[in-house]
């Protein structure tokens, strides 16, 4: 697996929209994916401003959006059976095993899926 590619979870651009300079710091430098879960999330946030809408939008640019294809669709499916995870973090984890590079996330539970492809959990300071 390449060490130059995530896939991030949507908790994870929640802490850099929130100013956290390690999150920042430890994506720099590298690929970063998102599931278009994540993207749908971001931007469906209820108490947005025009300023936060621009801000998000502006990042995502950054970012490569997967969409949900058969495979990852397919992975997802396998996952919500085996883990019984919600299904918006079934499909980010069903992302990063369709690409085959590591998911990093601030959500334990995910951490249970190792066996399925690298989850690095960040933990925020």
């Amino acid at each position: 697996m390449s060490g130059n590619r995530l896939v991030v979870d949507t908790n994870i651009i929640l802490y850099i929209l929130n100013g956290d300079e390690n999150t920042l710091g430890y994506i720099q430098g590298k690929d970063v994916y998102i599931s278009s879960i994540s993207e749908i999330e971001l931007l469906s946030y209820s108490k947005l401003s025009e300023s936060d809408l621009s801000e998000i939008r502006s990042l995502l640019e950054t970012l490569t959006i997967i969409e949900l294809t058969y495979p990852v669709k397919d992975h997802t499916i396998k996952i919500r059976k085996k883990y019984k995870f919600k299904l918006p973090d079934s499909i980010v984890l069903a992302t990063a095993v369709y690409l085959g590079i590591p998911l990093l996330t601030a959500d334990k539970q995910l951490a249970k899926a190792e066996d399925e492809t690298d989850v690095i959990l960040y933990n925020i300071t």
